[in-house]
């Protein structure tokens, strides 16, 4: 499995009616299910680096696409296939994933070390990806600074930004995601 069991299950649970609208998206997304154009990526179906007709991909940061991308590469010649198992996010789908660990951990508290509110996911911004599997998390884990991207969640090993130039130093991994 690409994420923990509990994300697992909170990705396949957001399957939900919420409206909203993305930060610079003219209208409000239509209720009904969370789908492909929320940046849902199921989690059976991780997507490869370089698909770019996917929300989920195409509406990251461009920068932040193209060292994931270049990661991918040399993590696949080194033996290693990296997938992404999640990428730019509509609010509402964010909004589902906080509702869903909120009703899984009991309690805002405990969620939000998992899972950040849409006002502050730097999934919804595009400046996040989730990396899978978990050879692929070690991998980039270890080499991800040479390409600008950084684990930033101690608790989160699969999930990348683009935190530093690439070939800098990482900063210092925040605990989780409330602290971010």
């Amino acid at each position: 499995m690409f994420l923990s069991p509990r994300l697992g299950a909170l990705a396949l649970l957001a399957v939900v009616s919420l409206s909203g609208c993305a930060p610079g998206e003219a209208g409000a997304r239509p209720s009904g299910p969370i789908g492909e154009e929320d940046g849902l990526i199921h989690v059976d179906s991780p997507l490869d680096p370089l698909a770019v007709t996917v929300p989920a991909i195409s509406r990251l940061e461009p920068g932040l696409r193209a060292a994931v991308r270049e990661a991918a590469e040399d993590a696949r010649a080194a033996g290693t296939p990296l997938f992404i198992t999640s990428g730019w996010r509509h609010e509402r789908y964010q909004r589902s994933l906080l509702e869903e660990a909120i009703s899984t951990y009991g309690g805002e508290e405990e969620a939000r070390k998992w899972v950040s509110t849409p006002e502050s996911s730097r999934h919804v911004t595009g400046n996040a990806v989730d990396i899978g599997p978990t050879d692929a998390n070690s991998w980039l884990g270890q080499h991800g600074a040479r390409y600008g991207l950084c684990q930033t969640y101690a608790n989160e090993r699969w999930h990348f930004e683009l935190a530093t130039t690439p070939g800098g130093t990482c900063p210092a991994q925040l605990a989780d995601a409330s602290e971010g």
